[in-house]
């Protein structure tokens, strides 16, 4: 059960309701990680939203910023994440196999995004203070240097939602990861 206020949807007002209604014609629905946020800080919302988006103009592919964000997720222990991004990699275009490999660190068949997981477990588990020989390692995968910032964006992006999740014991609203 949720343990922060969460407004019901059809209840909230502005500036809440506009952006309910963004997610909902974008998601058909709005999970209940936004419904919290925005229930509690529109800006919050806002923010995280506006940082989504430009991690969709970013250097990384749609299947990249997933591997990222279940990487961290397994390593947050994020129940809700973990559901929630399996469930967009899979739209994304990762196997169920990926998707596993991508949150327990096994070899995916795939060495870029073995080396993105690897590269956002480390940055999450050393707090940024990443080795030498990790950086290394994934440029030796052919990430760029703005690829590095780009999946240090996502590692912020997926933090925060793992953060509030793990605060508010989010209930699932997505299949449970497996």
């Amino acid at each position: 059960m949720s343990r922060l206020y969460t407004q019901a949807v059809a209840e909230a007002a502005e500036p809440a309701a506009e952006l309910f209604a963004k997610i909902k014609k974008a998601l058909g629905k709005v999970p209940n990680a936004y419904a919290t946020i925005g229930s509690n800080s529109p800006v919050a919302l806002d923010a995280i939203l506006n940082l989504d988006g430009a991690l969709k103009k970013s250097s990384l592919t749609g299947k990249e910023i997933e591997v990222i964000k279940l990487a961290v997720s397994q390593v947050a222990e994020c129940d809700y994440c973990l559901a929630s991004h399996t469930l967009a990699g899979k739209f994304a275009g990762l196997s169920p196999d990926a998707l596993l490999a991508a949150r327990h660190g096994q070899p995916s068949g795939d060495a870029r995004h073995d080396a993105l997981a690897a590269f956002a477990r480390s940055v999450v588990s050393t707090r940024g203070t990443v080795a030498p020989e990790v950086l290394a390692a994934v440029r030796a995968a052919g990430v760029s240097d703005a690829q590095v910032i780009d999946t240090l964006m996502a590692v912020t992006a997926i933090s925060f939602t793992n953060m509030i999740n793990r605060v508010n014991d989010t209930t699932l609203d997505f299949p449970k990861a497996p």
